[in-house]
Formats: structure tokens, C-alpha cells, sequence
């Protein structure tokens, strides 16, 4: 009797132990600091029309067919050929995998010879590729194009998510805990879930998957120009509307700074990256133009989201293209704009497709179930007839005395905004015309008013009564953080 007393006594304290440890483990990797450089908001700098172009996708119904505007990856690809010293990329699909359900773009091909043949033709081009692990199914699997750039000479950087916090709280505390020490295979047997077309993978990347966290990040840098963009160069999203900005001048050194901090805490080879020589050189060049730039990650980008909101005035127009809406903040910065007089436009994706396989229509339905009852009057929603393609920006512009645009890579939602997610952004604000303001403004009039095509349609066309399960379901994906969004 004494004897099961003390085994049930050991029990207790066993359990009470592994529970002390699952809160610390989970409370510790909420709160843990970031690594270095991460979450930056740079100074800002002026820059004029000549370093700044506005670069957009779009896959659009026309009069009797499906019409494909394609222009970001095309200009990439000339940077890549035109780079003599280096390039610096960091995006976070970048494979060739698909369903097999269409014809795709060959962009991770194309890239990726873009890659190699410049290597060849000049021996001292630096290249460094950073990227997530979801090119490889979460260790499942070799990346074969990404595995030739590294014999050509290629540095590659899988990006390290463990030193990221954890989105997934409940699920990534039992991984961190148990899981992680399973370790990786590449000797696969399951079906992979990213694409019909990808190699199979073994139950140790489906519990590595699971975390949901990502380096979300879409840039490139090399010594002659840099892009910062919502487009990811992979074929089965060759499609998809985009977004994105050409850039020139010293914002491109905080860039390149931004990146070799990932590398840092990655252990990728930071002697790989411009030296500080190159970017005192970047910061030096003529800076002079009716603009400010910025350049702002992670938890940041929020920041200028909701200060470009919050200073707009009453008549003024606030104008938003985005693929998830779902970021607590960000809404009620949308609900102050429009009790204060400022008009709200927002052009969403229904997400109801991805990649071929049909959508709940979470985050953006329910969302817009509320925001379509907060004030009609000042608050107007348009969706994307998105087809079998997705609408993927994530672009703010404010229209009004002070011009306002926030784009990159970052989705408004908690992962995106809250320092789960890598992110990169650029804050661009004016007081003055330019014509960079003059083609975002372009573009989310065209979209709107369907100029020159079929891009939008009303909110009524896709959403009448929200099913209360599906409002329910998101709110209990929230409670719990098991959204993947």
C-alpha cells in the first residue's frame, strides 16, 4: 500500500514537473529576444522618381479571355543578368512544384539559370540565396536547383526558424519539447501536401510543418539595383496578381543589412555579403529627391501601416490591396479611419483558392462580415475575381495631403505583424505629386473602376450571410493560434 502511495506521489510530481517546464517553454519562446536584427525600422532617406518604380501583376478576365500582365519576374531576371559583383535574394517559395493542373511559368528555372550562367561568365559574382525550409518540405527532401547554385559557388542560406518565436504556441512548445529531437529524414514515403508534383516526405516534415512559421521575406539586392516585393519566384504562383518596387540608391544598403543579419543567425557566410566599404559607398550616393524611404520588418511594417491610417484626415482616402486582412490592430486603425471622416477602399483576395484547391474563405470573409457593418458609409470592399489565380499584394496607400505607400511581403495578421514571420517592407511617403504616387494611384483605380478590364467585383457577388460556423471556426482558430494565416 505504502509502496503505491509513493508511485502515485512520483506520478504527481512527474506530471506537475513536465507541466512547470511546458509553460516555461512555451512562455520563454512567446517572449525570447529576437535575433539580431530582426524587427528594424530603418532611418528614413529621400529618394526621387528615377529610384523608384512600381512593378505589378496582374491575371484579369479581358473581353473574351484571361489576360496575364507580367512584368516583376522579367525585370528580376535583367537585374540577375546585368549584376557583375553581386546578388543577394531572399524569398520564401522558390521551387517548381505544382499540381500539374496547368502550364505554369517556368520562373524557378529561369532564375535559377539566370543564377548559373552569370556565375560562370564572371568568377568573382558573389551570390547568396537565403530561403525558407519550406523549399525543401521542412527537411524532407533535397532543393536539386537549389543544390546546383551551391556547387556553381552559390552561398545558400536555409533560413534557422527555431530561433524565430512560435506562432503555433500550444502545438510548437510539444515540438520543441518532444518532436525536434526526432531529428530529419529525406527517405520520404508520404505524400507532400505542398504540390503533387514535389517529392514525397517522411512524418518528421509533416511535425516540422506544423510550427507554421516562415521566413515570408521576397527581396533581392545586387550592386545596381534592389527589389522589395509581394511575389514569390515560384512556378505554381507564376500567376498571381502582384506587387513590388525597383529601387535604387542608400536604402538598398539597410536591405543588405537586413539579410546579412539573417545570415548571421543562420550561420551562412557573412564574409559572402558587400563588405561595410560597399554599403558606406550605398549610403553616400545622391539622396536628394521629394520622398522619404524606409525600410521596416516584422513588427514594424505594422507600425507604418497604422500611422499611415491614423494620420489620415477626414475626406481622405485609404486605399488597400491584400491577400489576408485579419490583424487586430490593423482593423481597429481602419475603424478609427472611418469614424474620423476618412474613406476606406479595400481590394481582398476571397481566399477560396489556393493553388488549386478550394478555400474556407478565412480570414478575409468573416473580417469583412464585420467591417461591412461598421460604417457602409465610409468604408466600400471590392473583391478580386481571382479565378484560379490568387490576388497576392500587400500594399497601403493613403491618399490624401500626405501620401502614404507601406509594401512588401507582409500580410496584414498576427503571424505576419507580430514578429513570428520574417517580413520586409518599404514605407514610401510624399507631400508633394511624384509619379510613383501617381502609378499606385493609377493602379488601385483601374482595379476599382475596372478600366481596361474585369479586376473587381462587389462585395455583394461574393459574400451575402456569413455562415455562423465559419465565424466561429476563425474565431477559434484566434483563441487557439492554429490558423495558418
Amino acid at each position: 500500500m505504502a509502496e503505491k502511495k509513493r508511485r502515485r506521489g512520483w506520478v504527481k510530481w512527474g506530471v506537475a514537473v513536465l507541466l512547470v517546464l511546458f509553460l516555461i517553454t512555451m512562455i520563454y519562446h512567446q517572449v525570447k529576444p529576437l535575433p539580431e536584427g530582426v524587427s528594424r525600422a530603418s532611418e528614413p532617406v529621400a529618394i526621387s522618381d528615377d529610384q523608384i518604380d512600381f512593378l505589378f501583376d496582374l491575371t484579369y478576365q479581358g473581353e473574351d479571355t484571361e489576360v496575364n500582365e507580367m512584368e516583376i519576374f522579367q525585370d528580376v531576371e535583367r537585374s540577375i543578368r546585368e549584376a557583375r559583383e553581386y546578388v543577394v535574394m531572399d524569398f520564401f517559395l522558390f521551387n517548381p512544384y505544382s499540381n500539374e493542373d496547368r502550364q505554369y511559368p517556368t520562373i524557378t528555372a529561369r532564375l535559377t539559370a539566370a543564377l548559373l550562367e552569370q556565375m560562370e561568365a564572371y568568377p568573382d559574382l558573389n551570390v547568396v540565396v537565403i530561403t525558407d525550409e519550406i523549399n525543401t518540405t521542412y527537411n524532407g527532401h533535397p532543393a536539386d536547383h537549389l543544390d546546383l547554385l551551391e556547387e556553381a559557388g552559390a552561398e545558400i542560406v536555409y533560413t534557422n526558424l527555431d530561433a524565430l518565436r512560435d506562432p503555433n504556441i500550444l502545438y510548437s512548445t510539444v515540438y520543441r519539447m518532444a518532436f525536434q529531437w526526432f531529428g530529419d529524414s529525406q527517405n520520404g514515403w508520404l505524400p507532400n501536401p505542398m504540390a503533387k508534383s514535389a517529392p514525397d516526405i517522411t512524418i518528421r516534415s509533416y511535425l516540422r510543418l506544423l510550427n507554421v512559421k516562415a521566413n515570408h521575406r521576397k527581396v533581392m539586392v545586387t550592386e545596381n539595383e534592389g527589389f522589395v516585393l509581394s511575389a514569390n519566384p515560384h512556378d505554381a504562383s507564376g500567376y498571381h496578381s502582384n506587387v513590388g518596387v525597383r529601387l535604387d540608391g542608400p536604402i538598398l544598403a539597410d536591405i543588405l543589412e537586413g539579410e546579412e543579419a539573417i545570415a548571421r543567425f543562420s550561420k551562412g557566410d557573412e564574409a559572402r555579403f558587400p563588405d561595410e566599404e560597399k554599403l558606406a559607398n550605398l549610403r553616400e550616393e545622391d539622396s536628394d529627391g521629394p520622398m522619404q524611404i524606409r525600410y521596416v520588418t516584422e513588427s514594424k511594417i505594422e507600425e507604418a501601416v497604422i500611422d499611415g491610417m491614423d494620420q489620415a484626415k477626414a475626406g481622405e482616402t485609404i486605399w488597400v490591396g491584400m491577400f489576408y486582412l485579419a490583424d487586430r490592430d490593423i482593423i481597429h486603425a481602419i475603424h478609427r479611419a472611418a469614424e474620423r471622416g476618412v474613406f476606406v477602399k479595400l481590394i481582398l483576395d476571397p481566399n477560396t483558392n489556393a493553388f488549386g484547391r478550394d478555400k474556407s474563405g478565412l480570414p478575409n470573409l468573416p473580417v469583412t462580415a464585420e467591417l461591412n457593418t461598421v460604417n457602409p458609409d465610409q468604408i466600400e470592399i471590392r473583391w478580386y475575381e481571382v479565378g484560379d489565380e490568387q490576388y497576392h499584394p500587400k500594399l497601403l496607400y493613403v491618399e490624401g495631403e500626405r501620401q502614404v505607400v507601406v509594401i512588401g511581403s507582409g500580410n496584414y495578421t498576427a503571424r505576419n505583424m507580430n514578429d513570428y514571420n520574417l517580413e520586409a517592407d518599404v514605407e514610401v511617403v510624399a507631400t508633394t505629386e511624384t509619379e510613383f504616387m501617381n502609378e499606385v494611384d493609377g493602379y488601385f483605380k483601374r482595379l476599382w473602376n475596372n478600366e481596361e478590364g474585369t479586376y473587381t467585383l462587389a462585395y455583394e457577388e461574393i459574400q451575402t450571410d456569413l455562415p455562423i460556423g465559419k465565424y466561429l471556426i476563425y474565431w477559434l482558430q484566434k483563441l487557439t493560434w492554429t490558423m495558418t494565416y
